[in-house]
């Protein structure tokens, strides 16, 4: 359930996880007086230029307003594969997504256009957050995510805001990360005609595709464009300057 009053600056996943799983995604929040530039809004990242103590205050109402034993368990993003053990001792851990099977410790990623995805099991044992790229996703991030599940056909996923599929201009560099011919068509790239060896990149459809892959075919989510509305969400490509926001999941 969202928190009341709080609908602008959160979004609540539309899917049929069990009673026992709560999963939120923040959004920018603009207050009425605030432009929608830069670092206004509800930014929970410290490697931004902000200020830290409005951070450390936007972190502290993330964790009242949903109710949290603790602070959500935040990483150093790196664009990589790995994955990090709940519980873990304090600190910084250079990891793209975390796991655990422990209630009350939530795992959490920071996105302003990457991919958001939020997994757990059928039965509410075990729930995962991972920051899917396009680097990561090239690497296999979600293949490394969906292996800490006995079972995939029993693992749901949900795609969070991410940079949607006609604002993701990509170069030929990105397609050979996936080793994919640029000659041939396909849902996840599609060639821009006006502009040589450019093409539009589908997060969503990346992700869909290698779940699939998988044998996950619990996947919902993914009909945001963080890039097109600046007033929900920020977007590192639309502005550099930009803030971030958390995806997180945990156990009750």
């Amino acid at each position: 359930m969202q928190p009341v009053g709080l609908a602008s600056r959160y979004l609540t996943p539309d899917w049929p996880a069990p009673a026992n799983v709560r999963a939120m995604s923040t959004t920018r929040g603009l207050n009425s007086d605030e432009l929608m530039i830069g670092l206004a809004g509800f930014n929970l990242a410290r490697h931004v230029q902000d200020s830290p103590d409005r951070v450390s205050q936007h972190r502290a109402k993330l964790q009242a307003d949903l109710n949290l034993d603790r602070q959500p368990f935040w990483l150093n993003q790196t664009h990589s594969t790995k994955l990090l053990s709940l519980p873990a001792q304090a600190g910084l851990y250079d990891c793209d997504g975390s796991y655990t099977q422990t209630k009350h410790w939530p795992c959490v990623v920071m996105t302003a256009d990457c991919l958001p995805v939020l997994l757990c099991d059928a039965s509410g044992t075990q729930v995962s957050a991972v920051h899917a790229g396009w680097q990561g996703l090239a690497g296999g991030i979600l293949t490394q995510a969906v292996a800490q599940f006995p079972d995939p056909s029993q693992v749901m996923v949900w795609l969070g805001p991410a940079i949607g599929p006609d604002a993701f201009e990509v170069g030929i560099d990105v397609l050979q990360a996936f080793n994919l011919d640029p000659s041939s068509k396909r849902e996840e790239f599609i060639a821009i005609p006006s502009k040589s060896n450019k093409w539009l990149g589908n997060l969503y459809a990346l992700a869909r595709k290698e779940l699939a892959e998988l044998g996950v075919t619990l996947v919902f989510g993914g009909n945001d464009c963080t890039f097109s509305d600046a007033k929900r969400f920020y977007s590192h490509r639309r502005d550099p300057s930009s803030g971030r926001m958390a995806s997180l999941i945990w156990l009750v």
